[in-house]
């Protein structure tokens, strides 16, 4: 059952993951596009979306990637808790 609980949770982690890093790019590109249409704007309105949304997965997978070391560190850390030695 453990073994499970690890693969859903690596599962749920991957998935977040990759949301959370092709979510900004692909919203700032199509707001960018909108607003160059609807505003009649140029086409630096695309390149600065595109920066931003690059700038935003950046941000986002380097703060997920501090978040898996410090999940790993904890793990580290925690004693192996048996019941079968009382002292």
């Amino acid at each position: 059952m453990k073994d499970a609980y690890d693969i859903f949770k690596n599962l749920v982690w991957v998935t977040q993951l990759g949301l959370s890093v092709a979510a900004p790019p692909v919203l700032c590109i199509f707001a960018a596009v909108w607003l160059r249409g609807r505003f009649e704007l140029g086409g630096w309105v695309v390149a600065l979306g595109v920066a931003l949304g690059v700038g935003g997965a950046a941000a986002s997978l380097i703060s997920s990637l501090r978040a898996v070391k410090r999940a790993g560190e904890e793990k580290k850390d925690e004693p192996g808790v048996s019941f079968n030695e009382h002292k």
